[in-house]
C-alpha cells in the first residue's frame, strides 16, 4: 500500500512533474506511424522523428526495392504540398506491381515498407516526415545542422547534418497549374521557400519539364541537327505554328525512335529484353521493368524538348506562353531566368541558359519573329511577337553580346490577356469612383488625357480599361508601335503601326502615320508609349488639331513630365492643352492611381486657390492636384462640394469648367452630368458589370436612350 501511494498520479508529457518523460514538451503523430517529439536539454530544444520500424526481413525487402528502382530517376516534389500529395498518391500501378513481385510480407509490414520506399524514392528522403509536419514554420542551417522553428518551440535542433532537399521540405506552394504548348500541358508551380540564408529570393517559379536521363541531351541535340540538315527549317517557316509543330513532331519521332532502338547491337538486345520482360510481367511471370530507355513516354519526353527548341523559344517557351506572367527577364548565361507574375514581385525560375550560343539563338529568333535581323550593326531591337493560341500582346527587348558586357539579354513584357474594366479597378481599390466618372466625361467629350509613370505601373491597363467610354459613334485611331496594346471595342476604330508597315525597302515613319491619320478623320487619337522624339512630335501636332488625345508616357511626377516634354522640344503652351494627367503607381505588388493633376493656363491658375507651378527654362507651368492617395489607402478628391459653383466654397478643379466651355453648356449642367454618371458607375460596381464588351454595350444603350435604359434597370429591380 505504501509502495502504491509513493507512485505519483499520471501527468501530461509537458508537465514538469512527469517523472516518466523528463524534458518532453510535446509529442504528436504527424501521419499514422510517424511521431514527432520535442524535448528540452538545458536552454535548447530538440526535435526528433520516429518513423515506422522495419524488421530485418522488411529492411532487406526495402533494399531490394530501392535497388530495383535505382535507374527510374523519379522526379521529387519541390514543396511541402507536393510531398504530401506524393505520399497520398503512392506508387503508380506499374511500380506497385513491381513491388508486389519483389516482396512478400504481412499487410502491416507492407504499409511500413511503402512509406519508406515512397520517402526515399519519390519524396524528400530523410526530410519527408519534416515536410509533413505542419508545426514546422521556418528552417535554418547552423554548423551544418538543420534547425527548425515550430509553432510553439524555437529554435529546435534536429540532429540532421547537411540533409538533402533542405530547401524543399518547408517550401509552401502558392499555386500549381499547366501551360499548353504543342499538345503538351506543362506543369508550373510557384512556391515560397522558408529556409533562412539559403536564397535571397523567397518566392520562386518552376517549370516542371520532363526528366532527362543521362545521354538524353545528346539524343536531343543529334535529332535537332538532323532536322536542320534535312531542310525542314525552310519548309516550316512559311507555315503556322500548328503545322510546323506537326511536321517537327513527326520527323523527330522517326529519328528518336531509331536512335533509341538501333544505336548499336547492345541497344537491340536491351530493347528485345525490355519488350520480353514487359510481356512476361503482363502475366505476372516477372517483375515489370522500370528503366525508361525504351518506355513509351520517354520518346514523348524527348520530342517535347525538340519541339521546345525548334518551334518554341528554348528555355523561355513556357514562360512566354504563361498568361499569368507579366515580365520575363534573361540577363546572362548561367543566371536563372526571372519572371514577374501579375500583381507580384520578381521571382527566379529553374530555367537557365547554359551556353551563349543557345542564348543567342533565342535572341535572334525573337527578333526575326518581327522581321528584324540582328547583326553587328544592329545588335539590339524592340520587337512585338504574335503567338498562336496566345491572346496577349508580347513586346520584347533583345540584344546580342556586342551590346552587353555580360552577353546577350532578353526582356519580355506581356499585356494582360483579359482587358480590365473600370469596375475591376474599383473593386481592386486601384481607382476611385470619382476618377472613373471624370475620365468617362473626358473620353466621351474628346478630352486630352495622359497616363504617366515608369514601366510596369499599369498605365496602359488603366488607359485601356476606360476605352468603352469613347462613344460608339466616334472614330478612335491608335498609332505608333504601342498601338498593339490598345484595345478598341469600336467598329469604327483603326490601329496604325510603324511595325505593321515595315518592308525591305522602307520603314513607315510617324510622320507617314500622321498623314494617314488625318485622312481617316479621327475623333480621338490614341498614342501609346509617347517616349521617342517622333512620338512627342506627333503628340504636339495632334494637340493642335483639336482631336481628343489619349496616351501614355514615362514620367512618375508632374515635374518630370514637364521637364521631359520641354526637353523634347514641345512649346510650353501646348502643355496647357492637356486636361488631365493620371499617375499610376506600383508599390509592394499593388497597382493603384497615386495622383491626378490638371495643367492650367495662367488665367485658370489665378482663379483657382491652391494651384502650384513649375519653372523650367524661364517658362512657368501651372497645375492643380485633382486627386491624391492618402497613406491609409483612401483618396482625397478636389471636388467635394455639394454645389461646384457655390461661390462661398470655391472650386476644387477646372476640368468641369473646360468641359462646360467645350460643349457650350452652363457649369451647373456639367455638374449634374457628373453626379448622374457617378451614380451609373456606382450601379455598375454594385451589379458587377466587369466584362469589357458588356460595359461597351451598356454605355451604347445609355447614349442611345438614357431614359429607356434607366427604366429597364428599374424593371430589373435595380435602383
Amino acid at each position: 500500500m505504501d509502495a502504491v501511494a509513493s507512485v505519483p498520479a499520471p501527468e501530461p508529457p509537458d508537465s514538469p512533474d512527469a517523472w516518466y518523460a523528463p524534458g518532453v514538451h510535446d509529442q504528436y503523430e504527424i501521419v499514422p506511424g510517424v511521431v514527432a517529439t520535442v524535448r528540452s536539454n538545458g536552454d535548447a530544444f530538440s526535435y526528433r522523428i520516429r518513423e515506422p520500424s522495419l524488421s530485418a526481413a522488411a529492411a532487406a525487402d526495402l533494399d531490394r526495392v530501392e535497388r530495383h528502382f535505382a535507374e527510374a530517376e523519379l522526379a521529387r516534389p519541390r514543396t511541402r504540398e507536393g510531398a504530401v500529395e506524393r505520399l497520398r498518391e503512392g506508387f503508380d500501378p506499374k511500380y506497385r506491381r513491381a513491388i508486389d513481385r519483389l516482396v512478400d510480407c504481412s499487410p502491416t509490414e507492407r504499409r511500413r515498407l511503402d512509406y519508406h520506399a515512397l520517402a526515399t524514392l519519390k519524396c524528400l528522403d530523410t526530410l519527408t516526415p519534416h515536410a509533413l509536419d505542419d508545426a514546422i514554420e521556418v528552417a535554418d542551417i547552423a554548423d551544418e545542422e538543420l534547425i527548425v522553428h515550430l509553432d510553439d518551440y524555437a529554435p529546435a535542433r534536429t540532429g540532421l547534418i547537411d540533409p538533402p532537399f533542405v530547401d524543399r521540405f518547408t517550401a509552401e506552394r502558392i499555386v500549381r497549374y499547366t501551360v499548353p504548348f504543342a499538345e503538351y500541358d506543362v506543369p508550373v508551380v510557384r512556391y515560397r521557400e522558408q529556409v533562412l540564408g539559403a536564397d535571397p529570393f523567397e518566392t520562386k517559379y518552376a517549370v516542371l519539364e520532363p526528366d532527362r536521363l543521362p545521354g538524353d541531351d545528346r539524343l536531343i541535340r543529334e535529332c535537332k541537327e538532323r532536322i536542320w540538315e534535312a531542310g525542314i527549317e525552310g519548309l516550316t517557316s512559311e507555315l503556322d505554328f500548328d503545322d510546323r509543330s506537326a511536321i517537327v513532331r513527326e520527323r523527330s519521332e522517326q529519328l528518336l525512335s531509331r536512335q533509341l532502338t538501333a544505336r548499336n547491337t547492345r541497344a537491340w538486345f536491351d530493347a528485345a529484353r525490355h519488350r520480353l520482360r514487359t510481356a512476361l510481367a503482363e502475366y505476372d511471370l516477372t517483375v515489370p521493368p522500370v528503366d525508361r530507355r525504351f518506355a513509351d513516354d520517354r520518346l514523348d519526353d524527348l520530342v517535347y524538348y525538340v519541339l521546345r527548341d525548334l518551334v518554341g523559344y528554348g528555355q523561355l517557351t513556357v514562360p512566354i506562353r504563361d498568361p499569368r506572367l507579366e515580365d520575363i527577364e534573361a540577363n546572362r548565361v548561367g543566371d536563372r531566368v526571372k519572371v514577374v507574375p501579375r500583381g507580384g514581385d520578381r521571382e527566379p525560375t529553374n530555367l537557365v541558359f547554359d551556353s551563349e550560343s543557345t542564348f543567342v539563338n533565342v535572341v535572334t529568333q525573337l527578333a526575326a519573329e518581327d522581321g528584324v535581323e540582328l547583326s553587328a550593326s544592329t545588335p539590339s531591337a524592340k520587337v512585338n511577337i504574335d503567338l498562336s493560341g496566345v491572346e496577349q500582346t508580347i513586346r520584347c527587348a533583345v540584344a546580342l553580346p556586342t551590346i552587353s558586357e555580360d552577353g546577350p539579354h532578353i526582356s519580355v513584357r506581356k499585356q494582360a490577356p483579359d482587358v480590365l474594366t473600370p469596375i475591376d479597378l474599383v473593386d481592386s481599390d486601384s481607382i476611385p469612383v470619382d476618377l472613373v466618372t471624370l475620365l468617362w466625361m473626358l473620353y466621351e467629350r474628346h478630352g486630352v488625357v495622359l497616363f504617366s509613370g515608369p514601366t510596369g505601373v499599369g498605365k496602359t491597363t488603366v488607359m485601356n480599361a476606360h476605352m468603352p467610354f469613347i462613344s460608339y459613334a466616334d472614330r478612335p485611331i491608335s498609332i505608333d508601335e504601342g498601338s498593339r496594346e490598345v484595345r478598341l471595342p469600336h467598329e469604327t476604330g483603326v490601329s496604325l503601326s510603324t511595325r505593321e508597315h515595315q518592308d525591305a525597302y522602307k520603314r513607315v515613319s510617324m510622320a507617314d502615320l500622321m498623314t494617314e491619320t488625318n485622312y481617316l478623320n479621327p475623333d480621338v487619337e490614341v498614342i501609346a508609349e509617347i517616349n521617342t522624339p517622333a512620338s512627342f512630335e506627333t503628340f504636339g501636332e495632334t494637340l493642335q488639331t483639336g482631336h481628343g488625345v489619349i496616351g501614355t508616357t514615362h514620367a512618375e511626377t508632374v515635374e518630370k513630365l514637364v521637364n521631359r516634354v520641354i526637353e523634347q522640344g514641345l512649346p510650353a503652351y501646348l502643355l496647357r492643352e492637356i486636361d488631365l494627367v493620371v499617375f499610376p503607381r506600383h508599390v509592394d505588388g499593388d497597382r493603384y492611381v497615386g495622383e491626378v493633376v490638371e495643367l492650367l493656363s495662367e488665367r485658370e491658375a489665378a482663379d483657382l486657390d491652391g494651384s502650384q507651378s513649375i519653372e523650367k527654362d524661364g517658362t512657368t507651368i501651372h497645375y492643380n492636384r485633382v486627386l491624391s492617395r492618402d497613406h491609409d489607402g483612401g483618396w482625397t478628391f478636389a471636388y467635394d462640394h455639394p454645389k461646384l459653383g457655390d461661390p462661398t466654397r470655391g472650386i476644387g478643379f477646372r476640368t468641369l469648367h473646360r468641359l462646360a466651355d467645350r460643349t457650350d453648356r452652363p457649369l451647373e449642367d456639367v455638374e449634374s452630368e457628373f453626379h448622374r454618371k457617378r451614380g451609373y458607375v456606382e450601379y455598375l460596381v454594385r451589379d458587377g458589370v466587369d466584362d469589357f464588351e458588356e460595359l461597351f454595350r451598356f454605355l451604347a444603350d445609355l447614349r442611345t436612350d438614357e431614359a429607356a435604359t434607366v427604366e429597364r434597370l428599374r424593371r430589373r429591380g435595380l435602383p
